[in-house]
Order: structure tokens, then sequence, then C-alpha cells
């Protein structure tokens, strides 16, 4: 059940009357939104139904058991059983293709729960770390583990800062309505009619057959690809906040405009920022030698190549990783030496931005192709210089154009743009997303694709 499709609307409606039903009484609406956690993933198989609440019940017993006792071994007794149980979640929904055909493996596992194994593991640590306490109530430890908006692909979010916005009294503010209903049609728009086309008229017939086109056509598929890539998962992003946000759960941002970064550090606060956080509170602050010299620059590539391989055991993926980590050791060390001094004058910053945008997308073809091979295929086909454009179509490059000039639209003027609808009569709102899924039926009418993401 796709985050586009009519039974994810339906099932979101259903859901908030129910919920908006018994908003007066917190364990009603604690148990109407479990409910809908365990059947948003019962669409999926059946065995979910028991395999969620198992592992939910393990990570709550593990917090409190930590809560309750002192002694280390103890501790970290109870943390361990945690870790087994999310860390055999995701290698059984990401991972068994390594023994298993793919297509076998996805019909037994057609959801991957790997969001809600970082999720559930940010509980059970920051518990043994002392970062935070255990929650005491178990319903509802339940229904923020298994919060159905965020299960599928992020933003990865605590399950006890959901606790702390569900259990509170529940008021749905005009303007928060507006808002959420704002960012879904906006993700929605973002998926359709930005990703989707760029997707299904150039990156896909580009990426799948690289050498039947111009090295020009395999450089317009690589950035197209680049704005694709953050359409599809910043729109599903926006329609994830937009649903929590009508259910009284504030979600994190997950992107700042990445493509304007000034260097791969800058990049990584603006991309995926919930997953970085967390390969950053989590990975890289447990490996050794943080107080030596070159450890922590090696542990950045060692952080980075798993987040590369989280996303597939392929050679493409640890390379992505590897690419990206050793980036970031060369940034963090360049920073180091030249200390405090800011780098002013625009021109400046444009060359960082131009310079770090071109790295990116040189990762994104590894991240993309199926192989090595390919990924190779791509850039030899760039490195030919051979001129045509026959197959970049005029709505191509209009959407691309689109797309890389919302990376440079002022943040104020985003927020005045919410506020604009928020102030404007409801009836403007609901004519304003009627045209909204006109423009959409017109111009994806031939559905849309999933997104990206839920795969990992």
């Amino acid at each position: 059940m796709h985050s586009t499709s009519a039974a994810y609307f339906l099932f979101i409606t259903i859901v908030l009357l129910a919920y908006w039903l018994v908003a007066g009484w917190r364990l009603a609406r604690l148990t109407v939104l479990l409910a809908a956690n365990y059947l948003f993933c019962a669409r999926y198989g059946l065995f979910y139904l028991a395999l969620i609440p198992c592992c939910s019940t393990i990570d709550y017993l593990a917090g409190r058991g930590m809560q309750s006792f002192r002694n280390s071994l103890v501790r970290r007794g109870f943390v361990g059983l945690s870790l087994a149980a999310n860390l055999s979640l995701l290698v059984l929904s990401r991972h068994m293709t390594l023994f298993l055909q793919p297509s076998v493996w996805d019909w037994i596992f057609p959801l991957s729960l790997s969001f809600y194994a970082f999720q559930s593991l940010s509980y059970t640590i920051d518990i043994y770390r002392k970062d935070a306490p255990a929650v005491s109530t178990y319903l509802g430890y339940m229904a923020a583990a298994s919060f159905f908006p965020t299960i599928q692909a992020g933003p990865i979010t605590r399950p006890a800062e959901i606790l702390k916005q569900l259990t509170r009294k529940f008021e749905l503010l005009p303007a928060d309505g507006s808002r959420a209903l704002f960012l879904i049609v906006f993700g929605l728009l973002k998926k359709l009619l930005i990703a989707d086309y760029l997707a299904g008229n150039l990156v896909n017939r580009v990426f799948d057959t690289p050498n039947l086109y111009s090295g020009m056509e395999n450089l317009a598929a690589v950035y197209a690809y680049s704005l694709a890539l953050y359409y599809d998962f910043s729109g599903y992003t926006d329609i994830a906040r937009g649903c929590g946000l009508l259910l009284g759960v504030r979600l994190p941002i997950n992107f700042d405009r990445p493509y304007t970064s000034v260097n791969m550090t800058d990049f990584w606060r603006r991309w995926h920022i919930t997953f970085s956080n967390w390969l950053r509170d989590y990975l890289y602050f447990s490996l050794p030698g943080k107080r030596t010299r070159v450890w922590p620059y090696l542990n950045l590539v060692i952080t980075m190549v798993l987040g590369g391989l989280w996303h597939g055991t392929t050679w493409p993926f640890a390379i992505w990783g590897l690419l990206h980590g050793s980036a970031l050791a060369v940034t963090r060390r360049w920073q180091a030496w030249r200390g405090r001094r800011p780098e002013t004058g625009w021109a400046s910053r444009a060359i960082r931005i131009f310079c770090t945008y071109q790295f990116v997308c040189l990762t994104w073809v590894f991240f993309r192709s199926p192989t090595t091979a390919a990924a190779i295929d791509i850039l030899k086909r760039i490195g030919s210089l051979t001129f045509s454009v026959q197959n970049v179509s005029a709505g191509v490059i209009l959407v691309s154009l689109v797309g890389a000039a919302g990376q440079f639209l002022p943040k104020h003027w985003y927020e005045r743009g919410v506020d604009l609808f928020g102030r404007t009569p409801f009836y403007v709102q609901a004519a304003a997303m009627a045209l909204a899924v006109v423009a959409i039926q017109l111009l994806a009418g031939r559905g849309a694709a999933p997104f990206v993401y839920t795969r990992f």
C-alpha cells in the first residue's frame, strides 16, 4: 500500500475519522493508532501481526529491565537482546537475498523493517547509555514503535519522542491541519510530477542500457536521477510528515535543499538528515579510537561503507559508501587544518556548491547502477564526449529546470507559502487540492512507481 495510492488515502481517512472521534480519550486514541499500525503492516502479510508485536515487546521489556537494574552485566544482556532482535529484522528484511532469490524473498518479506529497527534500536541504546528513561506504558510504546506513517521509509524518529506527542492532549489546530494538507499535496506533486516523470522519461531507459545513448544523454540522465531521487524521497517524507501532523505528531525534517551544500559535511547535514544523525549517534560514536589522530577519519569511512551496505550488499553500494566516507574524511581533515577562518564571497560559495554537486552526482551513478560494470559503462559513455540530445525531450528539460530551481528558492518563501495556504478559506484550500489532483491525473496518469526508499 504505497503512499501515493488511493487505497492508502482511503485508509488514512478512515483512521483519522476513528482517531478524531476518540480524541478526548488517550487510551482509546492509542488503541486506534495501534490497530491502524498493525492493519497497515498486515496489508503486506499477516505474519507481521505476530512479528512486529513480538519484537516491540522485546524492546519494551529490555528497556524496563535496563531501567530497573544497575548491574552492568544485566544491562548488557538486555541491550544485547534488543540488538539481536532488531539486527535480525534488519538482516531478514534487507539481506536474505544473499541466500535466496530476490523474487522469492520479496514474496516472503514484502515490507522492509529496517526503519522500524533503526527507531527501536535508538530507544534501547539511549536507555543503555542513560541518555533517556524507559517509557512506562506498554500500549503507548507499541503504538509509537510501529507508527505507520514512518515504518516504510522514515523519517527515523525516536519512539519515546512520538509517544510524548501521542500522550499529551490532542488538539488539531486549523494551522496544523492546513500545513498537513499542504505537505501531503506538495509531496504528491514532488513524487508524481517530477520524480516519476524524470525516471520514466529518461533515467530508467539510460541506466538500463547506457551504451545505446550518447555521452551527453548519459550525463543528462545522471543529473536527472539526482533530482528524481531527491524529489522521490523528500516527497515521501512530506506525505509522512503531513499524515503524522493530522495525528498530532510532528515528525522531523529530513531534507534541507541538499544540492546547495558547500561540502560533503554540509551535504550530510541536509540529506536524509535523520539517517545521517542515526549513523553519527549510534554507529560512528560507538567505534573505537576517537581520541587518536587517524581513527576518527577512518571511522567516517567505515560508517559510510556500512551505511552503503545497508542499502544493499552489492559492490556499487559499497563503492558509494566508500566515496562518501572518503570525501567526509578529507573534508573533516581540511576543516581541521584550516581552522575557523571563514570562506567568504559569493563566487567561492558558488564554486564549492558546484564541485560538491558534481561529486554527489558521480556517486549517484554507483547508487543507481545494478552492477559496477553498469556504472563504469555510464562513466565511459560520459567520457566519450559524444553529443546528441535527441532522447532528451523538452518536457524532461523543463521538469529538470523546475526541480533544480526548487533547490535555490529561499526557505522563507516556502514557509510564507504554507502560511498563506493556511490563511485562505477552506473552499480555496479544497479548490487548490482539487486542481493538484487534476494536474497529477493529467500529467502522471500512468500511475505512480513505488517510492525508492521503501525498498530499503
